[in-house]
């Protein structure tokens, strides 16, 4: 309860909430989070839910809040301090199930809805997607069955104004079923603000592995999987690519581009994992090793990346994150990289770096 609202009625009508809490009048008026200034320049953020106890769970930026009960309603709320600029992926847990917001109609996936503060940029070309909704699928798809790699994936691929040079989303998956990749690019293309593209969404089987600093992944895509989307019949200049990778799938982006450079040369890298090292996962603190890890060391051994196009996105929020990603960017526009940084109103999570990467995808292409 916000301090000088204790004994009165309605303790939310600061967020624009009138009735009595738990009545009809109530529930009719609630909505999405609803953000009040704070004094420390942040915010105080209204999350509503209706029933049972439940725990507010964010993506990436906070540990779980449980919500409070109003008396004996079946109003349960929480009132979360928030910073400057943040947009953050939330859930409500109620026993072993997740739920999306019921109130809040911009969300990703069907348990999982978006909150944003209002200084928070805009991401204009992103629909809002309800948890009941289903997203539209590309019509073509491939089945790829790797030697290298082993096993069976659906690779699919969609063209953007008709279809261009390849944009490889790795974690594709989330790209597809998450958030909606496919409409957000037609929508910049349709502004002016992409360049035609073929979009090629690769889903990841186990990420720890493959997006790993091994060769393994790369020769695959190179000699098993472009083949196959050069045949598939979509428009797509293969010898032209763009590799978006988020997390461990930046960090394995920026590894193709040190390791394959005559297939990777541009980049669009949002939380690159750069603190990865071969023993870092099984450490108590992965991030607490050297700066940089392991691509760092390779960045000071690898002059001459002028062919490279990067550009690099990390959240504001992830203070952590900052210190890894700030030594490899410097490194690579050492290295003669073009290189573009970038900061987004995040932490560590996909609802973030959506601006980020179709921004940084037309920047690559140049």
């Amino acid at each position: 309860m916000r301090p000088g609202t204790a004994g009165r009625e309605n303790a939310f009508v600061e967020f624009g909430l009138h009735g009595a809490p738990g009545t009809d009048v109530f529930w009719a008026a609630a909505g999405a989070p609803v953000s009040l200034p704070a004094d420390d320049g942040g915010w105080v953020t209204l999350f509503l839910w209706r029933g049972s106890p439940a725990t507010l769970a964010f993506e990436s930026w906070s540990e779980p809040v449980p919500l409070r009960r109003w008396g004996d309603t079946d109003c349960w709320y929480a009132e979360v301090p928030m910073p400057a600029r943040l947009r953050v992926t939330y859930q409500f847990l109620v026993d072993d199930d997740a739920h999306a917001d019921p109130f809040n109609p911009v969300g990703a996936g069907g348990d999982r809805s978006i909150a944003a503060t209002p200084d928070a940029p805009a991401q204009p070309h992103w629909p809002a997607i309800g948890d009941a909704d289903v997203l539209p699928l590309p019509r073509t798809r491939i089945r790829w069955s790797s030697e290298r790699l082993g096993g069976r994936r659906t690779v699919r691929i969609h063209p953007v104004g008709g279809g261009g040079p390849v944009v490889l989303l790795l974690d594709g998956d989330d790209w597809l079923y998450l958030h909606p990749a496919m409409a957000a690019f037609d929508s910049a293309h349709a502004s002016g603000e992409m360049p035609a593209v073929t979009l090629v969404f690769l889903p990841a089987k186990d990420r720890e592995a493959e997006f790993a600093c091994g060769p393994e992944l790369w020769e695959a895509i190179r000699d098993e999987l472009l083949p196959l989307v050069a045949e598939s019949g979509v428009p797509a200049d293969v010898d032209r690519l763009v590799v978006a990778g988020q997390s461990l799938g930046g960090l394995s982006a920026m590894y193709a581009a040190l390791e394959f450079p005559g297939l990777v040369s541009r980049v669009a890298c949002q939380s690159g994992s750069f603190w990865w090292t071969p023993d870092a996962m099984g450490l108590p603190d992965p991030l607490g090793g050297p700066v940089g890890g392991i691509l760092a060391a390779r960045l000071r051994e690898r002059p001459g990346l002028s062919g490279l196009r990067v550009a690099f996105d990390v959240g504001e929020h992830e203070t952590r994150m900052l210190p890894h990603c700030e030594l490899t960017e410097a490194l690579a526009e050492r290295a003669g990289a073009t290189v573009r940084v970038s900061r987004s109103a995040s932490g560590h999570d996909r609802a973030g770096w959506r601006h980020a990467l179709l921004r940084d995808v037309a920047w690559a292409l140049g």
